[in-house]
């Protein structure tokens, strides 16, 4: 697995840009389940591509570019022998580059190669499918392609920009606060969520509490779900309903579930959802002009 960090000025648009490898015997399927997040792209460079489905939906056979909406729900996934890298949208980079609403593709997987909200970004299959071994040499090249987008205006980006920031923040317990924080209308913000976020205000921010007690859980040494609960549940039963609706299986379920991919990606994942501090990555690229 390798991190590779965006020229500054893509960071707002974009989650991390990674690559993972997946070396196993041919009759092996490794299985894990994401948790909700924003919009995410994967592109095959070699090997078999993933089955992957929303869930409650059964796994199918996915695309060599792949790609799914804003996320209330988790996806289930599996992947055999090969080599992937993924890369995620922020909602002000839907906004940018994204020419349909979010929440018209909110809980979908579609493919990315024959889908109009994502045909900018389809030249990066071919960037990845001619890599060289050398994989910050690829990682400059996506990086230098999105650079070439990056003239794209995002009208209202501030603003987009503020709600994504105050999505981020504990302190914000409901749509009220939300909109205050916002300075905004409650009708204007179910629209701007609607467009650019996938979801109504009042489910995101029930997604954020949830992930924040998910990271707590996950990224302590010892994790305990009493501990990990956010200070906005009212017990514990609370977060056992939010669970099953967000993962589709109980907190005990999910604790007995090996994770052999999301347990390596966890912490930049979460970072990239504004659910924890983002720290420096494994593999770090800064880049500041094309090459």
């Amino acid at each position: 697995m390798q991190f590779f960090r965006l020229s500054e000025e893509l960071q707002p648009y974009f989650t991390a840009l990674y690559s993972f490898t997946i070396t196993c015997a041919d009759d092996v399927l490794i299985e894990d389940r994401l948790h909700p997040e924003w919009a995410t792209m994967r592109f095959t460079e070699s090997g078999v591509e993933p089955v992957a489905s929303v869930c409650p939906d059964e796994v199918q056979p996915t695309w060599p570019f792949v790609a799914s909406g804003p996320t209330s729900r988790a996806i289930k996934f599996g992947l055999r022998e090969s080599r992937i890298w993924g890369l995620g949208l922020q909602p002000v980079g839907w906004a940018k580059y994204v020419p349909v609403p979010a929440a018209d593709l909110a809980d979908r997987i579609v493919d990315a190669r024959t889908s109009a909200a994502f045909e900018v970004f389809a030249p990066i299959l071919e960037v990845v499918r001619t890599a060289s071994p050398d994989s910050d040499d690829t990682a400059r090249r996506i990086n230098n392609h999105l650079l070439e987008q990056d003239h794209r205006p995002v009208p209202g980006q501030d603003k987009i920009l503020a709600c994504q920031h105050a999505l981020r923040d504990p302190e914000i317990a409901d749509v009220t606060m939300l909109a205050d924080r916002l300075e905004t209308g409650r009708r204007t913000l179910e629209r701007m969520c609607s467009r650019y976020f996938g979801f109504p205000p009042k489910l995101l921010l029930r997604r954020q509490r949830f992930l924040r007690s998910l990271a707590r859980y996950m990224l302590e040494p010892k994790g305990n779900w009493s501990n990990a609960l956010d200070g906005q549940y009212f017990d514990q039963a609370h977060f056992v309903r939010d669970f099953r609706s967000f993962m589709g299986m109980t907190p005990s379920e999910y604790a007995d579930t090996p994770h052999p991919i999301l347990d390596r990606i966890m912490a930049q994942r979460m970072a990239d959802q504004g659910v924890v501090p983002q720290t420096d990555m494994p593999t770090v690229l800064r880049y500041s002009t094309k090459t």
